[in-house]
């Protein structure tokens, strides 16, 4: 199995936990993480701009990248919310097992 790191940020605490608590539960993650605040340095519409931001750390099968990524967008109140898939390229045998057993469990 092919597992990754999907990176995605929110405006606001509440709406990083939700996108997370949703992900976990329809099992496409197996985990996610929101840590923040940061702070985001961006161009949009040809303009510098910074915001607060929290980031989520969203662990899962790269086959479900599809479904993932359909569902981040219809519950997320950016218009182009970052979604960036990371490869992970090696982890522990013990918690690749967990991921995949998570995840299987639907």
């Amino acid at each position: 199995m092919s597992y990754t790191v999907i990176l995605t940020t929110a405006p606001s605490r509440e709406e990083a936990i939700r996108l997370a608590e949703d992900l976990v539960e329809k099992k496409l993650a197996a985990c996610a993480q929101v840590l923040g605040p940061m702070t985001s340095v961006f161009f949009w519409q040809g303009k510098k701009e910074s915001a607060s931001e929290w980031l989520c750390l969203i662990k899962t099968r790269k086959a479900l990248f599809s479904s993932l990524e359909k569902e981040i967008k219809k519950l997320h109140p950016y218009s182009v919310p970052q979604i960036v898939a990371l490869p992970i390229e090696a982890g522990s045998r013990e918690y690749l097992s967990w991921v995949e057993e998570t995840l299987s469990q639907k």
